[in-house]
């Protein structure tokens, strides 16, 4: 699946990820007390999660989702977009 960030000094980047569901922060343990990244959101093709998009330290949910939205990374992945899983 591909990981796409909004916001922070990575902004509009992206990276793979080998695994079948996303972390729920990128990266996914660093040890070191860092902010990480948050998930937001997970775009889902045929029932399999092809991309997840993760927010900045500190961006609300609603302005990561509102960005995504913007760059159409549903329509890029000609998938649906869902909420991040709890």
């Amino acid at each position: 699946m591909r990981a796409l960030f909004v916001g922070g000094p990575v902004d509009n980047s992206e990276l793979d990820i080998d695994a079948d569901t996303p972390p729920k922060h990128y990266p996914p343990d660093t040890g070191s007390g860092q902010s990480r990244y948050r998930l937001h959101q997970i775009g889902r093709k045929d029932g399999e999660i092809v991309y997840a998009v993760y927010g900045a330290p500190d961006s609300a949910d609603e302005e990561v989702i509102a960005i995504a939205g913007e760059r159409d990374y549903a329509r890029r992945f000609g998938a649906e977009p869902g909420p991040a899983e709890a």
